[in-house]
């Protein structure tokens, strides 16, 4: 299982706007992904709802993860796009 443990850089933290902004990401990665806080259950990063359940706020850890095959570059890019609170996914990592 690859995954990356990261601050949230957006201001707001993970909702509304930013939520949508890496639920696309997520999906746009084309592997199975998940997001979890450090102590809590993993949700699919695909999923507005379950991504918006979580509450996470500015600052706070989260663990993304993934056990498939290219996981490692979907990963990068996401942690990326999430501790510098991005308005979207870049190009290149």
């Amino acid at each position: 299982m690859a995954e990356r443990r990261v601050n949230v850089g957006w201001a707001e933290g993970l909702h509304a706007r930013p939520a949508s902004i890496f639920v696309r990401a997520a999906t746009a990665a084309g592997v199975p992904l998940t997001i979890a806080k450090t102590d809590g259950n993993p949700v699919n990063a695909a999923s507005m709802l379950a991504v918006l359940s979580l509450g996470a706020q500015s600052g706070e850890e989260i663990v993304l993860a993934s056990d498939a095959d290219g996981a490692e570059v979907a990963l990068e890019r996401l942690a990326k796009l999430v501790t510098e609170g991005l308005e979207e996914l870049p190009e290149t990592v």
